[in-house]
């Protein structure tokens, strides 16, 4: 899809293992000169074209499956890049599932529990909208929720502590290495939108009588907390950024390239995936021509 400029950006979209994350060093804007937001639309049409072409092998082959996190800070786009990106996806093969604040059920299970409930089975493919890092996210900035989880030996805040967390990321890498031993491709994608650019398409939501349904007065509450989010998220996927599953930092600012970008970057995993059609053997294709003939016969 893109150029072997383009490439080499888009490889420096990917969060290393090991590398401290500070999503300040990471642009939200497209800052390239090679491609522009009509070019963009008309390759991210042929991605999706070729996405659903791998699908189709992913669903034939049956060994694999998918699942693609997005997690971001509200407004940053992740609807719109599941709707864009996903459209050519048949979706009989395909589940997405947006993931709001627990309930008291889901409470009464580890956190993992509803998210592994949403899990893709082989040969399919799961989008999580939301996922099991907002238990590393939304309650970091608000650890009065995690006390809702009735966790043995977790009494109090102060029981929420640095170690708590540690424990919490390495639960999650074991989580995640368990699912990519087993054949489940995971890519994890963070829409990196300024704050600048989140209040532009708040205002819009307002003033936009069509957009009112996605404003929400909680919205405006959590950019309260800007700032430890962007440590959370920087703390979240610095502990969890692995070879298995890696992190991507998208520049959401400008939706037509994060949308490409995503689109990309999936296309590429699915490419690296070892995956071929069922081989047809010599009995199978004599039954084949078996029912040729006699459908030709009727």
């Amino acid at each position: 899809m893109f150029s072997d400029e383009e490439i080499i950006q888009i490889n420096a979209l990917q969060v290393k293992p090991g590398t401290s994350l500070n999503l300040k060093d990471h642009k939200t804007e497209y800052d390239g000169e090679t491609l522009n937001k009509k070019e963009a639309e008309a390759m991210l049409e042929i991605g999706r074209k070729q996405l659903a072409e791998i699908q189709d092998m992913l669903y034939a082959h049956n060994e694999h499956s998918v699942l693609i996190v997005f997690q971001a800070m509200d407004a940053a786009g992740k609807d719109g890049a599941v709707k864009h990106i996903m459209s050519g996806f048949n979706p009989l093969g395909v589940k997405v599932h947006s993931f709001k604040a627990p309930n008291a059920y889901e409470l009464d299970h580890d956190y993992f529990w509803r998210h592994s409930l949403a899990l893709p089975a082989r040969g399919e493919i799961a989008i999580h909208n939301r996922s099991h890092y907002e238990n590393v996210l939304v309650t970091k900035v608000h650890p009065e929720y995690v006390l809702k989880e009735n966790i043995p030996g977790i009494e109090s805040l102060k029981d929420i502590n640095k170690d708590f967390w540690d424990s919490r990321y390495k639960q999650i890498r074991r989580f995640e290495k368990n699912h990519t031993q087993n054949g489940m491709l995971i890519l994890k994608f963070f829409l990196n939108v300024s704050k600048k650019e989140q209040k532009k398409r708040f205002l819009e939501r307002i003033e936009d009588s069509s957009k009112n349904w996605k404003f929400s007065g909680a919205d405006l509450k959590e950019r309260t907390h800007w700032d430890e989010y962007q440590k959370a998220y920087e703390d979240a996927i610095t502990a969890t950024s692995t070879k298995y599953a890696p992190w991507y930092i998208i520049p959401a600012d400008d939706k037509w390239f994060a949308r490409l970008a995503i689109a990309s970057i999936i296309h590429r995993a699915f490419s690296k995936l070892d995956m071929n059609y069922p081989v047809v053997t010599e009995a199978q294709k004599a039954d084949l021509q078996k029912a040729k003939a006699q459908l030709l016969a009727e």
